[in-house]
């Protein structure tokens, strides 16, 4: 779980990305979205939440349990064991299943993470969990996807942190269309220039 960490010189927070099903660290939306966050002055870490051999086995894909915890692993050796990381705040940006991961991590009592960003997420699977969640967490959902739609719209009732509902108009689940990634970038770049403030 090495990863690609790219932390910029005077970078002001640092963002572990959590990758949804049948992606990698290799995707080119999540690196399209880390660029952007770079050029912001924010630091990017990309790695992958299961082996291939793990991925192979469609059960964990959608064991939102197992892929908080290796999460909360990599947030861990992040904070101890990356010096260009050290003191940085960490925030969270999850896809599909890899949202509901950031949830669920971003729970527990003792990882302090200070924002969220998801991306056509399915945060309806961090369940119980969410009330627990203290992060301001930004809901990005495509206009075009009702089904994700509703069910962000159901999970934020959940929610007790501060929280907000973004659709972008006229995309669908993957935001391939014209223009509907790049607003994306743009929102998850607000979102996380405004909560991540220097060292934590």
């Amino acid at each position: 779980m090495s990863g690609d960490l790219v932390v910029p010189d005077g970078a002001h927070g640092v963002v572990v990305f959590a990758h949804g099903s049948g992606s990698s660290r290799l995707s080119p939306r999540n690196r399209y979205v880390a660029g952007a966050l770079n050029k912001a002055g924010l630091g990017t870490l990309l790695f992958d939440l299961l082996t291939p051999q793990e991925e192979a086995d469609r059960a964990n894909v959608f064991d939102i349990g197992l892929l908080a915890e290796r999460l909360l692993e990599r947030t861990r050796r992040l904070r101890e064991q990356e010096e260009e990381a050290a003191g940085l705040p960490i925030g969270y940006f999850g896809a599909s299943t890899g949202a509901a991961a950031a949830l669920w991590a971003a729970a527990e009592p003792d990882n302090a993470i200070s924002a969220i960003v998801s991306r056509g997420g399915r945060p309806d699977l961090a369940g119980p969990r969410l009330a627990a969640v203290r992060a301001p967490t930004l809901l990005i959902v495509g206009g075009r996807d009702p089904i994700v739609v509703k069910l962000n719209e159901e999970a934020q009732q959940r929610l007790r942190a501060e929280s907000r509902i973004t659709v972008v108009p006229g995309a669908t689940h993957l935001f391939e269309e014209p223009g509907a990634l790049e607003t994306v970038a743009e929102h998850a770049r607000n979102w996380f220039t405004t909560h991540l403030r220097g060292p934590a």
